[in-house]
């Protein structure tokens, strides 16, 4: 089930479902449906009739026994199951130890006076196990994953509508580049601008700059850019100003050669036939990075970025066993890389 039918569902259904499964990484999205629980139900998390138990340090049996746990003054009780990491091929060393027999036998006849609630921040699932199959076939799933582009988009004006505020498309563009195409991310970076808007109610380029905060991973791919495009002054710049800012050259080189990489792969994968979407789900990357890296490696022929990218795995050893200095060796191939890739 999307989100958003899940959200309508919960607010409007007579009866809730007695299990429910809340899967996917998006931690604002699951914010919001444990509020929708919240909501609907009439309680607060400090009532006699809510209970959140964190799987990842209480045991399957404190769960059940909770969930058998009769409510107090209501109908029903909501209970929250947070990080079943057992759903998963993830292993805990030093997790509690599961009784998941006990966890099937109970979802195999849920009671009716409980709403269960499991939030499974997991992209993924073990599908062999028998636990996730029995899960999957007797709770209500929602999904919770990363959202595609235009899901993002429509979100954040949704958000700016109701706070009464316009945003510069370039600005926009900007802002969702900075935080990633990360919904939690820009729902969160969202508010400042909001605030700083709520006197002109129209944030712009300016205030995007100024406010949102850009990560490393950010500032080395608009020094990528720069460097393809032949800008080598500024990628220059760029770059000595992250060495102000405290980053250490072979960390940025090892970024640049993960971005590199992913215009590799990307390219090839395109040679292909296959698709943004597609795409994502093989090289494993946020379906926004790839349309990025899409744009970016149809401007160059595969030779090219080949021999990028063994250039830099070069300079990343000659740094690292001290042959040459690694700021001199990182400049140098910017130098040379935007000369030969002038007006591109």
């Amino acid at each position: 089930m999307s989100i958003q039918q899940a959200l309508k569902t919960i607010a409007t259904i007579e009866t809730l479902q007695p299990v429910y499964c809340i899967q996917g990484s998006e931690s604002y999205l699951q914010q919001k449906v444990k509020e929708a629980f919240l909501q609907r139900m009439a309680i607060t998390e400090n009532d006699l009739n809510f209970t959140q138990i964190d799987l990842e340090l209480l045991t399957v049996d404190q769960l059940i026994d909770e969930a058998e746990t009769v409510p107090f003054f209501g109908d029903q009780r909501l209970l929250f199951a947070m990080n079943p990491y057992f759903l998963t091929s993830e292993k805990k060393t030093n997790g509690p130890d599961h009784n998941l027999d006990r966890l099937i036998e109970y979802l195999n006849s849920p009671l009716q006076t409980t709403v269960l609630v499991f939030f499974a921040p997991y992209d993924k699932f073990d599908e062999r196990k028998k636990i996730t199959k029995r899960l999957k076939k007797q709770a209500v799933l929602i999904d919770t994953k990363p959202l595609a582009e235009n899901e993002v988009k429509r979100m954040v004006h949704e958000k700016l509508k109701q706070a009464n505020v316009d945003i510069e498309p370039q600005a926009l563009e900007q802002f969702l580049r900075s935080t990633e195409m990360d919904l939690s991310k820009a729902m969160h970076e969202l508010e400042k601008l909001i605030l700083f808007a709520s006197a002109t109610g129209r944030i712009t380029g300016k205030a995007v700059e100024q406010l949102i905060p850009k990560t490393l991973e950010n500032n080395v791919f608009e020094l990528t850019e720069m460097i393809l495009k032949g800008k080598a002054d500024g990628a220059i710049e760029g770059y000595r100003e992250l060495l102000l800012q405290g980053e250490e050259t072979i960390k940025i080189n090892a970024i640049l050669i993960g971005q590199i990489r992913l215009y590799l792969q990307v390219a090839i994968l395109m040679e292909q036939g296959m698709q943004q979407g597609a795409i994502a789900d093989q090289v494993k990357a946020h379906p926004y990075r790839v349309k990025l890296a899409m744009q970016q490696s149809r401007k160059y022929s595969r030779s090219e970025l080949e021999g990028l990218f063994d250039q830099l795995v070069e300079n990343d050893y000659k740094m690292k066993t001290g042959q040459m200095t690694k700021e001199y060796l990182f400049e140098l191939f910017i130098l040379q890389t935007a000369n030969r890739l002038v007006g591109r």
